[in-house]
């Protein structure tokens, strides 16, 4: 009996001691609603794959397809917004628009031009970076250097344009240093031209080619750089043979998101640019306000760039990227 008491009040003071939540979660676990609901679902491989798999799918449909779903339907109608008393049909003529004024081909060519020149440029500025950070400075110091690297990336967009605009100015920080140290005497007009344009889409979309970069290059193993340095291979040698092929997964992944970001830019467009960098996004932004206000031919157009970016994306990462393992 003695035994029996005690062992009772064992368990009544281990009851009195258990954090209250964990009896709320057991009454949620053995309800009604929980075991027909959550609890029938874990109990199966696919219902655990729907739960972890619902979340994503639902933000990529409602927030990247489905955006892209309604422009697609805006670009057939024959016209839009829908007034009361109004009739939208379906129509390809938003289409043939683009194909029967040639006024609109040099747009899209000029902003595929430009973008795949940013794209190459800040390859080849970030390149060295990256390397660097990976391979040069030791492990310890990796992440305070990459956090380095991440900290204007903090600010928003419009902060660091307009940055880059007084980077830039007739009287900013560039044209000052030049006149104080005797360079010039006049300042050199920078802003709103191809120059400011692609400087200020380097510094705002660097970090989409750094970071592809530099998990890359930190995987290649450096007993394969030193073994080839023991053999012979000279630094030239070392990145054509080794570096650059095992870092074409992070070029082909960092080209291809500074491409398409890109060739899409608009607000940095429209704050650096000028007379003589007049892009696509804005000839397609001309058509969605103003005095034309064609929303379906503005649509079209927007359906046209992001098909042919992606086809040129596309292309770029088959004939680069190719196979697992292959070269350059």
């Amino acid at each position: 009996m003695v035994e029996t008491a005690t062992r009772s009040d064992l368990n009544t003071t281990q009851d009195r001691e258990m954090p209250r939540y964990s009896t709320l979660i057991a009454k949620m676990a053995n309800s009604f609603l929980y075991r027909h609901t959550l609890g029938a679902a874990v109990e199966t491989r696919m219902g655990r794959v729907a739960l972890l798999a619902g979340l994503p799918l639902i933000w990529i449909v409602a927030l990247n397809l489905g955006p892209i779903y309604q422009m697609l339907k805006i670009s057939f109608l024959s016209n839009y917004p829908v007034m009361p008393g109004d009739k939208s049909e379906f129509t390809l003529e938003n289409y043939i628009v683009f194909f029967q004024e040639p006024i609109f081909f040099l747009p899209l060519i000029r902003s595929f031009v430009f973008a795949t020149a940013t794209t190459m440029v800040t390859l080849i500025v970030v390149y060295p970076v990256a390397y660097y950070v990976a391979k040069v400075v030791r492990p310890s110091g990796r992440p305070r250097a990459l956090l380095l690297l991440l900290v204007p990336f903090w600010a928003g967009e419009i902060i660091r344009t307009f940055s880059v605009i007084m980077l830039l100015s007739n009287r900013g920080a560039i044209n000052v240093l030049l006149r104080d140290i005797g360079l010039i005497d006049r300042p050199i007009p920078m802003l709103y031209t191809p120059f400011s344009l692609g400087f200020g889409l380097i510094y705002l979309i660097c970090l989409y080619m750094l970071l592809p970069l530099y998990s890359a290059i930190e995987k290649i193993p450096s007993s394969l750089l030193d073994a080839s340095a023991d053999l012979g291979a000279g630094p030239l040698t070392r990145f054509r043979r080794i570096i650059l092929p095992l870092s074409k997964d992070g070029i082909v992944s960092g080209c291809a998101l500074v491409f398409l970001t890109c060739i899409g830019v608009f607000a940095t467009l429209m704050l650096l640019g000028g007379p003589n960098t007049v892009l696509f996004p804005e000839t397609i932004s001309s058509f969605f306000h103003g005095a034309s206000n064609k929303w379906p031919v503005g649509a079209a157009f927007a359906m046209i760039m992001l098909t042919t970016a992606l086809i040129a994306a596309g292309l770029f990462v088959r004939l680069v990227g190719g196979k697992k393992g292959s070269t350059f």
